[in-house]
């Protein structure tokens, strides 16, 4: 049997810009997280804490949907149509979590 031999004659900075792209997102990533484990540990438990954890995770799942899912290359139009329902229902959660706990208040309190 005869071996198939390939002759590559690719050009070794093909992947150039790929390769940049993907080190700046694990970057970006890295040091988010590393941020988060920073705060876990210094900052003392409170409504604070919760809130930058909070805000922290919103920011990487963005920056993850638009990286992993290539969201942010595509039309404005697309986006958006994901975007606003997206705040929508964040804040219904806020408004039913601060109702019920008005009406506990209420009837508890």
């Amino acid at each position: 049997m005869s071996e198939a031999h390939h002759i590559h004659n690719q050009d070794p900075n093909a992947g150039a810009e790929q390769r940049k792209a993907i080190w700046k997102t694990f970057w970006i990533l890295l040091i988010l997280t590393a941020l988060e484990f920073l705060i876990a540990f210094t900052v003392p438990h409170g409504v604070l804490k919760i809130t930058i954890f909070i805000v922290m995770t919103i920011v990487k799942a963005f920056y993850i949907v638009g990286e992993f899912m290539h969201l942010k290359h595509e039309a404005k139009s697309l986006i958006w149509s994901i975007l606003v329902p997206i705040i929508f229902v964040a804040w219904l959660i806020l408004a039913l979590l601060l109702e019920g706990q008005a009406i506990y208040d209420a009837i508890f309190g």
